[in-house]
């Protein structure tokens, strides 16, 4: 159970590692985004360091939710908050290896998926910058990663047409597979960043 904003101290732990997790998941957003047109290994791993980093502070957030009985918001929102946030990081290291281990050609549709994913991420993050001091405006951060969110779906949908549209023979289906599972970690990403504007809604909510 959680306990009032006004009643808990200045700094929290919590609120300290999903702020630090945010914003690692933004890094890994911002690398994909820039090498998802051509990715080298050296991209691939630098992703994946910034995903285990992300790895890294929700177990410690973890232990520390085991460890602590008091803390700044519901238990579950916290791990609900932290749990959605990492996936996004998950779905930005698998996209990048599949698009090299595949050979995928970032189309304008990625492109545009991959871009809209980051600026869902700032959003999460700019929401837990906010969280203690200024819930509704968090709230209003979380309103604006759901609304990308239909976006990205908006495209993804787009996306699946075209590329059934495109594919006339088997070389072009084989390309048609292979492009279409990136779109889906895309989209997967998008989704776990709604999932995670949701759980920040609901603490609002609490809160205020």
């Amino acid at each position: 159970m959680g306990i009032s904003v006004f009643n808990r101290p200045k700094e929290d732990k919590f609120i300290a590692l999903l702020i630090e997790q945010s914003e690692l998941t933004v890094e890994g957003l911002v690398l994909l985004e820039k090498c998802v047109k051509s990715p080298s290994k050296e991209d691939v791993d630098e992703i994946r360091r910034k995903e285990y980093e992300a790895d890294e502070v929700r177990r410690i957030l973890i232990d520390e939710l085991h460890n602590t009985f008091v803390t700044p918001f519901d238990r579950e929102d916290i791990f609900n908050l932290s749990l959605h946030i990492d996936e996004m990081v998950d779905y930005a290291l698998s996209t990048i290896e599949e698009v090299d281990l595949l050979n995928v050609k970032a189309d304008d549709y990625l492109q545009q998926m991959v871009n809209l994913n980051r600026q869902a991420a700032e959003e999460l993050s700019m929401a837990m910058h906010r969280l203690s001091k200024n819930p509704r405006v968090a709230g209003d951060h979380a309103r604006r990663a759901r609304k990308i969110e239909n976006e990205v779906d908006r495209l993804y949908r787009h996306a699946i047409a075209d590329l059934f549209t495109k594919a006339k023979d088997f070389k072009q289906m084989m390309v048609m597979l292979r492009k279409r599972e990136v779109y889906r970690h895309v989209s997967n990403m998008s989704d776990r960043a709604s999932a995670a504007a949701n759980v920040i809604g609901m603490v609002v909510m609490k809160l205020t």
